[in-house]
């Protein structure tokens, strides 16, 4: 009788250790795709790295482990549960940093369209005459690219691409003010011309 609860305690024994924690190992795996589903590779990179480090590290460790006969995963079961959490709190990260940089396109455009309008104002009070009638009319050609640049921005938007969305619109408002410091010239020159 001492004989068979010995053998069944080294039973159970082996088959509770020697076990790799299946469950824990495909929630973190579920965890990190998540994560990255949703962006955390772009818009919180570092701690999506730190991430994939953590879970090659562990998987190694298993791998190593496997081979022993009296296999324990407890130090393993307890990182990849960590893992969980920061993939959790990553994705947190990443919905936060979507938001800020969503906001930032907002303002810009903003920028932009108010910049765009300025442009569109002083074209009007800009000289017309011979020399400068072919510069009105490319610099009216470009505020019209800038307004295609922004309806650019809103399709990136709508396709989730928000970073590549902030840097076309910060493009669009470095060449529009670009433009209003060149009218603004001229108009004041012009200006300053016609009370003398």
């Amino acid at each position: 009788m001492t004989l068979v609860l010995t053998a069944a305690s080294i039973a159970v024994l082996f088959t509770s250790c020697g076990k790799v924690p299946q469950l824990e190992l495909d929630a973190a795996h579920a965890a990190i795709e998540q994560a990255k589903a949703i962006g955390a590779d772009v818009y919180a990179s570092a701690d999506f790295v730190v991430l994939q480090d953590s879970m090659r590290s562990v998987t190694e460790q298993m791998e190593v482990k496997k081979g022993k006969l009296f296999a324990s995963y407890g130090t393993e079961k307890t990182q990849l549960a960590e893992i969980t959490g920061m993939a959790a709190a990553t994705e947190s990260k990443t919905e936060a940093r979507k938001q800020e940089v969503k906001l930032e396109i907002e303002t810009v455009q903003a920028e932009v369209t108010s910049v765009v309008a300025q442009n569109a104002e002083l074209l009007t009070q800009a000289p017309k005459g011979k020399e400068g009638a072919a510069a009105l009319e490319a610099i009216k050609s470009e505020n019209s690219l800038i307004e295609t640049s922004v309806a650019e921005v809103d399709a990136l938007i709508v396709s989730n691409d928000l970073l590549p969305a902030l840097d076309k619109a910060k493009a669009a408002k470095t060449k529009a003010l670009a433009i209003n410091a060149e009218l603004n010239e001229v108009v004041a020159k012009y200006i300053q011309a016609s009370r003398r």
